[in-house]
């Protein structure tokens, strides 16, 4: 259900019946308790443009404001117009959540099919703590668009063609040669032996520039050991997206090889739209108000990151049918982004009506601000920050309960991994991230441990129940009030998400919610033999409706809850 579509749509009726045609309704949250539950403030706007008195305006709109769910509607100051919701109407709402699948929330009508890029981990090396952020922000905006019922395509766009893939693969047929594929087994490691070799060996040097040739023209051996390279280097990618609990599969990779035959109809494109310059020797696209040109191929007809990006474009538009595409990369490449966005739509590479977004986010950063690095400033590998990860929580909870040694291990896990992925996803993603393990294993703050501990502890409620779940949801105190319109509001927190790609967006829900549900316990006593039964009922009913919002919320984002901490 879209609460606060509800409320702008009783509003909306208010302004028809007034004769009034406002630029935008919306309502806001009440900042205070004595306000209501919503506010609308828009009154000012409207009664200025025509000529009223503000006041009077909202006292107009308030005679006609009229629903079963709402209670009270109040004029304030110079014409804010408070709003009160109407606690059957809301019992009987929650009742319904309750007793529905996917938390009573609609699939969209306007069903979408959305691409998102996201990961883009280098072929040549492992994936490094760089590569998180578009992974995870990535996987999270995926799950959300595919619980609101769109058609989700995950790309993985990975660069696999150009000079250093033929040093690579000269240097794989060496190891091939001697029989051993030890060196591959660490792809860091492997990479320096290849270039090294590189720099010191003319002859390899030369072999290696051979197969760039060979590999672009089709070589059958040559394709061969490139293959198995790139199937090594994914299977280095895939151990560390099991252990992230991520989406992405080998079937989606679409790797820069992947676009090659289609660059040379790109260039026919953009010639035919009339964009294409030559600049010294070079094919270039000029775009407003930018000095710099968008080069899409060198003098000597090789190809540049555009001219893949331009064909990853139109391939996802005439084949993949995409409706928007979401390009999930960090945000220092904001500029090539806009140029290669400006550029397709400019030249029919892409429908004017598909949306094409870059999801920019920041650097993460370490305590002192700077980049987060080993301590002898080499870059930390993504599968041994994970592996710390898990260890670092199996020291915060092994003392909390008479936990064995395999749940200890299994919770480490869930704990471990879901506390990196969500103090990550807690920030504003065009922020810089500052990477901190105490805070992020914390029980207290905004943590994925708070919501997990949250959560288990209304399923130990349940357990201690251990008994049929009847009758009706009866609202009777202003916090389980406040706890039932933040549940209402969760479909339209995840609209919101989704339109604006803000994943933190549900972090900061998540964290109310839990804050409020941590209030409602203390003060309302569930399991007590003086409550009445039918407000035992109603609380555990509302309490199961919270675990499942924190349970959806989480899942979402990729985060496991636990029944026991």
């Amino acid at each position: 259900m879209k609460f606060k579509s509800l409320i702008n749509d009783k509003l909306q009726e208010a302004f028809d019946k007034a004769g009034i045609k406002p630029d935008l309704i919306t309502v806001n949250d009440a900042s205070k308790p004595e306000f209501g539950d919503f506010q609308y403030n828009g009154i000012m706007a409207v009664a200025k443009k025509l000529g009223h008195n503000p006041r009077d305006t909202a006292l107009l709109l308030a005679d006609n404001i009229h629903g079963d769910m709402i209670s009270k509607i109040e004029v304030a100051g110079l014409g804010f117009i408070n709003i009160h919701i109407d606690n059957n109407w809301l019992s009987s709402r929650i009742t319904d959540i309750f007793k529905s699948e996917d938390l009573a929330i609609e699939k969209d009508i306007n069903q979408k099919t959305i691409v998102i890029d996201y990961s883009g981990p280098n072929m040549a090396k492992e994936m490094h703590v760089g590569h998180l952020r578009s992974t995870i922000i990535g996987d999270s905006l995926a799950n959300l668009f595919e619980f609101l019922g769109h058609k989700v395509i995950r790309q993985n766009h990975i660069g696999d063609w150009g000079t250093q893939f033929g040093m690579l693969i000269a240097y794989l047929e060496e190891v091939h040669k001697n029989d051993s594929f030890d060196e591959l087994k660490n792809l860091e490691n492997f990479y320096k032996l290849a270039k090294k070799k590189f720099d010191d060996d003319l002859d390899f040097a030369d072999r290696a520039r051979e197969y760039v040739v060979k590999i672009q023209s089709g070589d059958k051996h040559c394709l061969e050991l490139w293959r198995k390279f790139i199937d090594i280097s994914l299977s280095h990618c895939d151990e560390v997206y099991e252990k992230l609990a991520i989406g992405l599969t080998k079937d989606d990779a679409r790797a820069e090889s992947f676009y090659n035959d289609l660059l040379p109809a790109i260039i026919k494109k953009l010639e035919h739209s009339g964009l294409l310059q030559i600049s010294d020797g070079a094919k270039c696209v000029f775009l407003p108000n930018r000095e710099a040109p968008l080069i899409v191929q060198k003098s000597d007809g090789g190809y540049l990151y555009a001219s893949t990006d331009l064909a990853a474009i139109g391939y996802r538009n005439d084949v993949l049918k995409a409706d928007r595409i979401c390009y999930v990369v960090d945000a220092r490449q904001s500029d090539h982004f806009a140029g290669v966005f400006w550029t397709a739509k400019e030249s029919g590479i892409c429908n004017n009506d598909a949306r094409l977004e870059h999801i920019a986010f920041g650097t993460m950063m370490d305590k002192s601000g700077k980049p987060f690095k080993t301590r002898d400033g080499g870059t930390v590998k993504l599968i041994d920050l994970l592996d710390e990860a898990v260890i670092r929580a199996k020291d915060t909870i092994k003392d909390r309960a008479n936990f064995s040694n395999d749940e200890v291990a299994s919770l480490a896990k869930i704990i471990g991994i879901g506390a990196v992925k969500y103090s990550d996803l807690s920030i504003n993603r065009e922020s810089n991230y500052i990477f901190d393990w105490d805070k992020m294993l914390s029980f207290d703050g905004n943590t994925s441990l708070y919501m997990q501990y949250a959560y288990a502890r209304i399923q130990s409620i349940l357990k201690k129940f251990a008994g049929d779940i009847s009758g009706s949801v009866e609202l009777g105190s202003d916090i389980e009030h406040k706890l039932a319109i933040m549940l209402l509001s969760f479909e339209d927190i995840l609209q919101k998400i989704a339109h604006d790609a803000t994943p933190h967006t549900i972090t900061s829900f998540l964290y109310d919610l839990a804050t409020i549900f941590m209030r409602f316990y203390e003060q309302s006593p569930i399991l007590r033999d003086d409550v009445p039964n039918n407000v035992k009922m109603s609380r555990i009913m509302l309490s199961t409706v919270v675990a499942r919002t924190i349970k959806k919320g989480l899942e979402i984002l990729g985060i496991e809850v636990v029944d026991r901490l």
